[in-house]
């Protein structure tokens, strides 16, 4: 049974998406991934937003680029958390159209929001949401940001070892 769903407004969309999928997997947290518009398949949406929790599903992550409505509106129909990522589309206004869209909810309907095309950040917040009680998964991501500490430390040495 999957545990995050990652969603995307279009097959465009994968390519970024496809980071957030490689990272969970890392994680060792299994994931589902569809194709979900919010302007071209609402009912899909509503449905999907749903039946995730329904399906065991704990973190949504969904990405979007243009007017990106879809983490805001899946937001609006379920209690799971939300995690938008804003993608720069070949329409878009340097992907300020995607951020905004995304960053700026009303009270009451949270998305928490990364980085344009940063759906890797995306994987690992939702691997730290499902690791605040999988003790597994916690301790994967510790791992992997002790790894990101270690090879800092590394470039650090190797930079004052310069001649």
């Amino acid at each position: 049974m999957s545990q995050v769903g990652i969603i995307m407004g279009s097959k465009s969309d994968f390519k970024i998406m496809s980071e957030a999928i490689d990272i969970l997997k890392s994680f060792g947290v299994k994931t589902e991934y569809d194709i979900v518009s919010a302007h071209r398949t609402p009912k899909k949406m509503i449905e999907y937003a749903t039946n995730a929790e329904l399906k065991g599903i704990k973190v949504i992550i969904a990405g979007a680029g243009g007017a990106a409505h879809l983490p805001g509106m899946v937001a609006s129909i379920t209690s799971l958390p939300v995690i938008g990522v804003p993608i720069k589309s070949r329409n878009s206004i340097d992907g300020w159209d995607s951020i905004l869209s995304i960053l700026q909810m009303p009270g009451g309907v949270p998305v928490a929001t990364v980085a344009l095309n940063g759906s890797k950040n995306a994987g690992i917040l939702a691997a730290q949401i499902i690791g605040s009680f999988d003790s597994k998964v916690s301790n994967k991501v510790k791992a992997y940001k002790k790894d990101l500490e270690n090879k800092v430390l590394e470039s650090s040495k190797d930079l004052k070892n310069r001649p």
